[in-house]
């Protein structure tokens, strides 16, 4: 039913992870098979591009369905349906950051700064990037006629001695730092996102399964680095361990047979238990369980 493309580069290793977790692994025959197979019923063909290629091909009718970041969908323009985000990146789970970066003994703090500080200077401002267009309209829109040079990588080394500054992409902003650079401007947030062609998110059979195939990836994100607790409690120290223990909403409280206890429980950070189970022991909880958690849907 969907034709479905998935990113190539630095979001493949993270993306074939999040495929395989939510139950829908990625076959290839190798590594570097740019076609692929996956073995659900709603899925008829797989194909793995460039992320930068995706918006297009998706926009195209080429594909139903892709994963490919707000920073390429933002370069090319392309016209998506955008199914929803998706909270994973290169390395973590955070969203990547499209930012300005000028060397750290710039006098200028933001772009507007900047923009002041290159009004009266002799030439064009220099700058290096991988996202010409997202560039091109963050200068104009503050007035700067600049020297957009399109980078193959590498980026942040091009300062001071071929760019005066970058545009690039970070999680992290450390490399910006070791290369000795400062970010005086976000230009863009970008999160991963699962994006449809308008033509097929509007065909209400492939709609529904782009749909299905979201809660699954979803709930898949949704339930990392979480754990599902259980314990038993008797009645006269309900209070004292419902006082220490976390939950998403309200733990699940169910009586025991023949009264007098609880069974309780409850969907906690990972992060957490090391402190959390001794604290509930100390409050008199007994029998406590930590399990695995693949999904989390609400």
């Amino acid at each position: 039913m969907l034709r479905l493309v998935l990113p190539k580069g630095s979001l493949e290793r993270a993306t074939m992870q999040l495929f395989e977790d939510a139950d829908l692994a990625v076959n290839r025959a190798s590594d570097v098979a740019y076609r692929a197979s996956i073995d659900d019923p709603r899925i008829d063909e797989v194909r793995i591009l460039r992320p930068q290629e995706i918006p297009v091909y998706v926009a195209d009718g080429l594909f139903d369905l892709g994963i490919t970041g707000r920073d390429c969908i933002e370069e090319r323009g392309s016209e998506v349906v955008s199914l929803g985000k998706l909270a994973y990146s290169k390395a973590t789970g955070n969203p990547a950051r499209i930012v300005l970066a000028v060397g750290a003994d710039s006098p200028a703090s933001t772009l507007a700064e900047l923009a002041k500080s290159v009004a009266d200077r002799p030439g064009r401002l220099r700058v290096s990037t991988e996202y010409p267009e997202l560039t091109r309209r963050a200068l104009d829109a503050h007035g700067i006629v600049a020297e957009i040079a399109l980078s193959y990588g590498a980026t942040e080394a091009k300062v001071p001695d071929i760019a005066d500054a970058v545009v690039d992409m970070t999680e992290t902003g450390s490399a910006l730092r070791a290369a000795g650079l400062k970010v005086i401007e976000t230009l863009l947030v970008s999160h991963t996102e699962l994006i449809a062609n308008p033509k097929a998110a509007d065909d209400p059979d492939k709609r529904h399964a782009m749909e299905q195939l979201l809660t699954l990836l979803q709930g898949t994100l949704e339930a990392r680095g979480k754990v599902l607790v259980k314990l038993n409690v008797s009645a006269e120290n309900l209070d004292a361990v419902l006082a220490v223990l976390p939950s998403m909403r309200a733990p699940t409280v169910s009586e025991l047979s023949g009264g007098g206890a609880f069974a309780l429980e409850t969907v906690v950070p990972k992060s957490d238990i090391n402190v959390l189970i001794p604290a509930l022991r100390d409050q008199g909880a007994t029998d406590i369980l930590e399990l695995p958690l693949s999904k989390i849907v609400h």
